[in-house]
């Protein structure tokens, strides 16, 4: 498993950001783009001030204008102030209430006025004591531009595929503050053997999605949005589930039924590794890169199954630079373990 950063790293990032963080709900008639000397493309009319835009921000803006990403790119690197008309144009044509998230003075994300804001420090709030409780382990952490991720493991929930092959239950925590995925909880098998960890069914999943925030339709100026109580009473009761739902995780019998799959999955072979990796490679858009490593560590395994394919694939999740793409592979690894008997047949055969 791909390790990130401090459980303490993580607790003064969060911390950082919920003081930093401020969000708007504007008429997008009172926004206006202003291009810079030095060719940067601001947002106005938020009562911070012109701000730019995170990465993830602008691709909302392409998507919410209708402007296709490749010519937004180049606009941006090559014709900012084109680029400013042009959103300027659509946001005044097409006028709407929009959610602005913004943190350190940037605009991180642009968003339906119904997008329900489920943060990382409250998520994490809510789920670290459940987890001390239940005698689960930390093991890796990570917050990126886009999303949270924290998985943890129990000694007391265990089992062996075979003699040696331990595994923990565990749990993949994950949320996006700006619609880059849903809050998820997700089944995590920590192989000790060789650390790796593989994503299985989500248990929970809670899209952000809620209510209007109210208003009328006259141009008004950008105002700050705050959870009212309505909004803090389903938040509370969204919590309760997240730690009921942790807890119900980690049972016994739920990993003795996975581990009952992994045993049937080891008595599939492969008949010829190589075409078994590049129809894998194909199916979950591997790079040649991975699909080179992903068979570096299955003949090192030395395992050609089912089960050692899927190990492959989490193993070579240690070797990627970049978190999210990591844990992708984690969930690939999963995925081969379901595959239906047709699927598998094709990548065995």
């Amino acid at each position: 498993m791909k390790t990130g950063i401090t459980l303490s790293e993580m607790g003064m990032e969060l911390q950082r950001q919920a003081e930093s963080k401020r969000d708007f709900v504007a008429d997008t008639r009172t926004l206006k783009f202003v291009a810079t000397n030095d060719g940067a493309v601001l947002l106005d009319g938020l009562p911070i001030g012109p701000a730019e835009l995170r990465k993830t921000a602008h691709g909302q803006f392409s998507t919410v204008t209708g402007i296709p990403q490749k010519y937004y790119d180049r606009m941006k690197e090559e014709a900012p102030e084109l680029l400013s008309r042009n959103l300027n144009h659509w946001l005044e044509s097409q006028p709407k209430n929009r959610l602005v998230r913004t943190m350190d003075g940037q605009v991180r994300a642009f968003l339906s006025e119904k997008y329900r804001p489920l943060d990382n420090y409250d998520f994490a709030q809510a789920i670290l004591p459940k987890l001390a409780d239940l005698g689960a382990t930390v093991q890796s952490v990570q917050i990126t531009e886009d999303r949270f991720y924290l998985k943890a493991v129990s000694e007391k929930i265990a089992g062996e595929v075979k003699q040696g092959d331990v595994i923990q239950a565990g749990i993949v925590a994950s949320n996006s503050e700006v619609a880059k995925g849903s809050l998820k909880l997700e089944e995590l098998d920590y192989r000790l053997v060789c650390l790796n960890g593989m994503i299985r069914a989500i248990a929970t999943r809670r899209a952000h999605l809620g209510r209007a925030s109210g208003g009328n339709d006259l141009i008004e100026g950008a105002r700050e949005f705050f959870r009212d109580e309505t909004r803090q009473l389903e938040d509370k009761a969204l919590w309760s589930k997240v730690q009921d739902t942790a807890e119900a995780m980690f049972n016994q019998d739920r990993l003795d039924n996975r581990l009952l799959e992994y045993r049937n999955a080891s008595e599939r072979k492969v008949d010829d590794p190589v075409k078994a990796i590049t129809e894998v490679a194909n199916r979950f858009t591997m790079s040649d890169d991975e699909e080179s490593n992903v068979l570096k560590h299955l003949i090192d395994g030395g395992d050609l199954s089912q089960w050692g394919l899927a190990n492959a694939v989490t193993r070579s999740s240690q070797d990627c630079d970049d978190y999210t793409r990591a844990t992708d592979l984690e969930s690939f690894g999963g995925d081969i373990i379901e595959l239906s008997p047709a699927n598998w047949k094709t990548i065995a055969a």
